[in-house]
């Protein structure tokens, strides 16, 4: 520490880059691997104010391929692709996920940045107090606590249920007659093969912690197997013919009612639900080897293969797309397996071409579901959410937040049960898990610009003045635009049935919290702990035991 900063007044204090302070303890040596690279993870979350309760087995692969498999390309792709359909067609669906992509990129760049100056599970509601005055950060890491939390756990949950509804639609790629297929899933029986579907991810989530990266890795493997098998196919045989590159690249057909501009950007919905994940990753900060360095790289790494990963499933597909107003019309909502089905001409090869993206639906739901039980551990762990003692707990036999990871299922299970309401249910668990995700992601960034992105220059993924300042501005800018977007229903006129809930979810949390907050929050939540280190070790000062003032509680 700096003892000159003793001179400022308590109100004008930030807390320090704590990867400057401690560089080498930052990145582990830069890649080192062993005791060596945990023990100095772990003093580096120790002047972060935490005690290291989960094993690091990571590495930067590892996190790369995790943080792949949550975005799950192609599989997210597959799921929401009647939203691009429908709100214009092939230019939305090739162009839409391009430059939702390239602000994507700019996102995690920006998160990076600011991940590599503070590396923990509280990822961006940590890094949020951290960087904000002291007059007002312990509110604003409270509202983007819950709205990290809430996205983690509805986008999950919106995986799992895409996940049952794609399963639906494979199974009719068999017909018993024309045009009918072979499950007529009931409202009950769909939301059954929902449980099940959570209830295993969460199995294997909490009993193969230590397993999980060989999964993530097999994913990756498998994922591109299943491109490169889907690509070919589909190209070689279109049964139903091929269309044209102008097409592909021009066609533009808005069926949603909405006028034709708005039409286009509703359709992003498809693009930024797959790309929602970016931020996710940041919650495994504590099971990384050297979190400062790996993750900022994975981050980014992740998205420029997503993109190019996405590309190669999504413009064959355009080539081999049947009619346009008979996809849209699908009772399903999931056209892929109508697609694959058209351009092979048979119900067993498009099974064997949808099995890859079956499987990696299945693991992408385990990846969420992992990411989700840490970022709620991680704000439990800070007092913030009710009954804090119950789920900060760590299992010791399996170094899981077990009880986090069941709060966070009851929470699905509950929001699960708006499908008997409400055919478009998917629509407002991926909405609302894009919104509050988005947000989340913004108010670290949007901090840090307001205070001249001071902090950030320290740290080991620093981006430059110029590049840093661009990539903050799209990255905020997107989240404007994202808000009001995906509030909106995907089509008009609307019912009751088929109107967006994501608004409705969205304010239920943000009134839960807001009672949380007024009834306990503002006497008895003081935000993360600040350490210092003394003489090589950590000496915490807990906020919770010293002052429950807005300042800056950093110890010189």
């Amino acid at each position: 520490m700096n003892p000159g900063s003793s001179k400022k007044t308590e109100a004008d204090q930030m807390p320090p880059p704590v990867s400057s302070t401690h560089a080498g303890a930052a990145d582990g040596g830069e890649g080192a691997t062993g005791i060596g690279s945990h023990t100095s993870a772990d003093d580096l979350l120790a002047a972060m104010g935490y005690k290291a309760e989960l094993v690091r087995t990571r590495s930067t692969w590892h996190v790369a391929f995790m943080s792949f498999v949550l975005a799950s390309i192609p599989y997210g792709l597959a799921t929401t692709l009647y939203y691009p359909l429908q709100g214009g067609g092939p230019v939305v669906v090739i162009w839409g996920w391009v430059i939702v992509s390239l602000i994507i990129l700019c996102v995690a760049a920006s998160l990076g940045e600011i991940t590599s100056v503070y590396p923990t599970a509280g990822g961006v509601y940590y890094q949020t107090f951290m960087l904000a005055p002291a007059r007002w950060r312990r509110v604003a890491a409270y509202v983007c606590g819950w709205a990290f939390v809430v996205g983690n756990i509805t986008i999950t949950l919106a995986v799992q249920f895409g996940t049952t509804l794609f399963f639906v639609a494979c199974v009719n790629v068999f017909e018993s007659e024309p045009g009918v297929g072979v499950w007529q899933a009931e409202t009950y029986q769909v939301f059954l093969t929902f449980l099940a579907i959570t209830l295993f991810s969460n199995l294997v989530s909490a009993y193969g912690n230590r397993m999980l990266h060989h999964l993530d890795t097999f994913a990756v493997v498998w994922t591109f197997a299943g491109l490169i098998a889907i690509m070919v196919t589909i190209l070689a045989l279109a049964r139903e013919g091929r269309r044209s590159a102008a097409f592909v690249f021009g066609h533009f057909e808005p069926t949603s009612g909405w006028p034709a501009g708005w039409s286009f950007c509703v359709g992003l919905l498809h693009a930024a639900y797959a790309t929602s994940s970016t931020g996710m990753i940041i919650s495994m900060c504590e099971e990384v080897e050297s979190p400062a360095t790996q993750v900022p790289r994975a981050m980014v790494i992740t998205v420029v293969t997503n993109t190019i990963g996405g590309l190669l499933f999504l413009v064959p597909l355009m080539f081999v797309l049947p009619d346009l107003a008979s996809l849209v019309a699908l009772p399903s909502g999931q056209p892929v397996p109508t697609i694959i089905k058209a351009a092979v001409g048979s119900s067993g090869a498009a099974i064997a071409l949808l099995l890859p993206l079956m499987v990696l639906a299945v693991l992408c739901g385990i990846a969420c579901t992992t990411a989700a039980s840490r970022c709620t551990w991680a704000f439990a762990r800070d007092g913030a959410i009710p009954g804090s003692k119950y789920w900060k707990r760590v299992d010791p036999a399996r170094d899981v937040p077990v009880n986090a990871m069941m709060l966070s299922l009851a929470v699905q299970v509950v929001l699960g049960a708006i499908y008997f309401g409400s055919s478009t249910a998917f629509n407002a668990f991926s909405g609302v898990g894009v919104i509050t995700l988005t947000l989340s992601y913004a108010a670290p960034i949007a901090v840090s610009m307001l205070e001249g992105r001071t902090q950030v220059k320290d740290g080991k993924f620093y981006l430059g003045n110029s590049l840093g300042w661009f990539c903050n501005i799209v990255a905020v800018g997107w989240s404007l635009l994202a808000v009001p977007l995906f509030c909106m229903p995907s089509y008009i006129p609307v019912t009751i049935t088929t109107v967006n809930y994501a608004p409705v979810v969205f304010v239920a949390f943000i009134a839960i919290s807001s009672a949380w907050y007024y009834a306990w929050g503002r006497k008895n939540y003081h935000g993360p702990p600040t350490e210092q280190f003394v003489a090589g070790h950590a000496v915490g000062v807990s906020n919770h035991e010293t002052s429950t003032s807005d300042s800056d509680r950093r110890v010189e």
